[in-house]
This record gives structure tokens, C-alpha cells and sequence, in this order.
């Protein structure tokens, strides 16, 4: 099976998985979930100035429910901007009482007011990952991109514990995560 099949299988797979975990969640738990950000974590970003969030679709993890607890340490927020349907992204410095407005695949995004930010940190969404800190995304190679051209960046991905897989196919492309958030634990790599 070539990794572009694989890669589309474990992304179907994982899908599924995520829907019925999150359609399962006691509905207290999942309001819950992402509202506090872990000691270890908060100790790791205590240098960085701009976090770059995301607005969770679906049944992704929510990320924005992080954005209370970011401000609350001092962090100058941001969501992504899809530029174009190549890949194209930028970060946008956002406020959780700013209006968002559509953008492509029902992303949303704030008002640029003035030219895109450069984040210290990027938490990403996945679909799947593994403890190899490899991380499965949409397909679309935004993320991908925006990891290659922030390299300093601190790399974290959010999700469900149920997304977790064995092993992840990657690709000399991929550049693997910091840290992963779970509802459950903060899983730190070799790198971090």
C-alpha cells in the first residue's frame, strides 16, 4: 500500500473514531476538556509571545477553549488565515470577542488588521498521532507548510486521546510535533 493510500485509510479510520468518541462524551466533559492548560505546558510557553490557535470544525478538539487561559498568562493570540487552495496559510492576531469571518473549507478568521503575525507557538489540529509525535492531518500539507516555515516555532498538537494510533506513516516533509495536548495528558517528545 503506497503512504498516500495508507495515509488516506488511517485518516478514514481515525475520522470515525474521533466522531464516536466525541459523540459519546458526557457533554459536562467535553465543555470541560482544553480549558486548562497543564503546569508542564504552561512552563514551557512562558517565553513566547504569540500562540497561534485554531477554530476546532466538527468534532475536532476545541482549541480555542484555550484562549481564556492564554490570555490569562499574557499571550497575544492568532488564528490561521487560509489563503488560497495551495497551501497558502498565515496567522492573523485574534481576539475571542473579535467577529470572525468565513474562509475556505469553513475555516474562520479575523479581520487582518494590519500584516499577519509570527507565532512562537503553533497548536495545530490533527486527525491522528503517534508517540513518535508524527502527526496525521487533513491532507491538504497547510500545517505541513507553516511548520517548515516557522521552524522555531513550538510545534503542538491538540486532540482527542482516542486519535492516538500505534504508528504513523511520515514523510520527509513532515516535521514532527513538540508536545500533544490530549483531554487526558500532556505528551512531551525527544525534542521538546
Amino acid at each position: 500500500m503506497s503512504d498516500d493510500t495508507e495515509k488516506a485509510t488511517l485518516r478514514a479510520i481515525a475520522r470515525e473514531r474521533r466522531r464516536h468518541f466525541v459523540a459519546s462524551l458526557d457533554p459536562l466533559a467535553h465543555r470541560l476538556a482544553f480549558k486548562v492548560i497543564p503546569s508542564p505546558l504552561a512552563r514551557r510557553l512562558a517565553d513566547a509571545q504569540v500562540v497561534a490557535l485554531y477554530m476546532g470544525l466538527d468534532d475536532e478538539a476545541p482549541a480555542q477553549r484555550l484562549a481564556a487561559p492564554l490570555q490569562a498568562l499574557g499571550k497575544t493570540l492568532a488564528l490561521p488565515r487560509v489563503i488560497d487552495r495551495l497551501g497558502s496559510m498565515d496567522f492573523l492576531t485574534w481576539r475571542p470577542e473579535d467577529q470572525l469571518f468565513p474562509g475556505l473549507f469553513g475555516t474562520s478568521h479575523p479581520q487582518a488588521a494590519g500584516d499577519p503575525v509570527v507565532p512562537d507557538v503553533i497548536i495545530a489540529p490533527l486527525i491522528g498521532f503517534d508517540r513518535a509525535m508524527n502527526r496525521l492531518g487533513q491532507g491538504g500539507g497547510y500545517y505541513d507548510r507553516i511548520f517548515a516555515r516557522y521552524p522555531d516555532a513550538l510545534r503542538i498538537g491538540l486532540a482527542w486521546s482516542v486519535q492516538e494510533h500505534d504508528v504513523l506513516p511520515a514523510d520527509p516533509w513532515d516535521l514532527p510535533l513538540h508536545l500533544i495536548l490530549t483531554e487526558i495528558e500532556l505528551i512531551e517528545g525527544e525534542e521538546a
